[in-house]
């Protein structure tokens, strides 16, 4: 099992979604976050005065998944979360060493 972790520009986020349910992933958690890549923030201009926004907001999706699912997920959350511009987001793939349903009890591959 996978933990994929993306963190994309906000407005993809429905993107990724729709292309994730599409290849049957049914579950997903989202956070709002802000950070910094390569892109190092940006000036902005506020009642005549320039400052500097360091963190920009982003989106964070988790996804558990079973390891026959991280290729087809990767390709699809590649292809939606695309713009061609900085800032488009990294994928984080990591090992699941265990889940568990709460409500049911089902552990592992049976509680994703």
């Amino acid at each position: 099992m996978k933990l994929v972790t993306v963190v994309i520009k906000p407005f993809k986020l429905e993107d990724v979604r729709e292309a994730l349910s599409s290849i049957g992933i049914q579950g997903l958690t989202v956070s709002e976050v802000k950070g910094f890549g390569r892109q190092k923030g940006h000036a902005e201009l506020y009642r005549g005065a320039e400052y500097s926004v360091n963190f920009l907001p982003k989106v964070k999706i988790d996804i558990a998944m079973s390891d026959d699912q991280v290729d087809t997920a990767i390709a699809a959350i590649t292809q939606s979360a695309y713009t061609g511009k900085i800032g488009d987001g990294k994928i984080f793939v990591t090992e699941l060493l265990r889940v568990v349903r709460i409500r049911t009890g089902e552990a592992d591959e049976d509680a994703l």
